[in-house]
């Protein structure tokens, strides 16, 4: 049998035990797990936790009329604090020769940008399954490889502040839009033009997998003009570390494109 002592020790230690769990559980913000769509993704989780990070590598390979691009990103995000999540991306483009086209028909390859990025999650439910976020991307524009050197190195600014709102219906289906102006500042230039993304996303997630499929629906407005792209993806959970997602591009309404795409390697520390 116990002896006084060891019952009191006993229940001494199952307080602590307990307010020990619970104090744990309290500074863990409430988080709602949304399907995060892979070509458009996010600067970070929705209702990001502290300490939470990843690092991501992604490829891109489309063809125009007069040459193919392969483009390559970088990026490593974090959540220093609850919340809020923070990005750094850079974005590479090289072009190939197609058909009889010319050198002059041709970009230069580049380093396209440096993006900078923060994200907030001001509203989560989980009652109504709902997380809401603000934030803001400045990206840093670079002059081609062969340019260097020979003036500016940077050409631009863009400015663009994104609203994400997210929804979970039931266990498996998520819904997502992300939307947000391109405000461009070309240096030397008087005009700052004004684009629009509102990209949309359904995903379905396989029970008990970490795997999902989906589309993603990218629309830009530009010139008064409206160009979609629809997305359609697989995203696999290799193990509790590594994913990969896998994106074929489908211009709708627009000519000049063809079928691109698109792969990331995801890894969460």
């Amino acid at each position: 049998m116990k002896t006084t002592k060891q019952i009191l020790l006993a229940g001494i230690l199952s307080i602590l035990g307990g307010f020990l769990a619970f104090a744990q559980t309290k500074s863990k913000p409430v988080k709602v797990s949304h399907a995060e769509p892979i070509f458009q993704d996010l600067v970070r989780d929705l209702g990001a936790r502290k300490g939470e990070k990843e690092f991501n590598l992604g490829a891109d390979f489309s063809s125009g009329k007069n040459y193919r691009e392969s483009g390559y990103l970088a990026e490593y995000e974090f959540a220093p604090i609850n919340r809020l999540g923070l990005e750094v991306e850079t974005d590479f483009s090289f072009f190939s020769q197609k058909n009889n086209s010319t050198k002059e028909q041709i970009p230069g390859n580049r380093l396209d940008g440096i993006r900078l990025s923060a994200q907030y999650t001001f509203f989560v439910s989980e009652k109504s399954q709902t997380s809401m976020a603000l934030g803001y991307t400045q990206v840093i524009e670079f002059t081609d490889f062969k340019n260097y050197g020979k003036g500016k190195f940077i050409t631009g600014l863009v400015y663009s502040p994104f609203f994400v709102a997210a929804k979970k219906w039931g266990s498996n289906i998520h819904t997502l839009v992300y939307t947000y102006p391109m405000i461009q500042h070309e240096l030397g230039e008087n005009t700052t033009p004004v684009d629009w993304q509102i990209n949309t996303s359904v995903m379905y997630s396989l029970p008990n997998s970490g795997h999902f499929i989906g589309v993603e629906v990218n629309k830009e407005i530009s010139h008064g003009k409206m160009s979609v792209t629809l997305r359609p993806q697989v995203k696999i959970k290799l193990d509790s570390h590594f994913a990969v997602g896998i994106v074929t591009g489908i211009p709708v309404s627009h000519d000049k494109e063809n079928v691109s795409s698109f792969f990331r390697l995801v890894y969460e520390p």
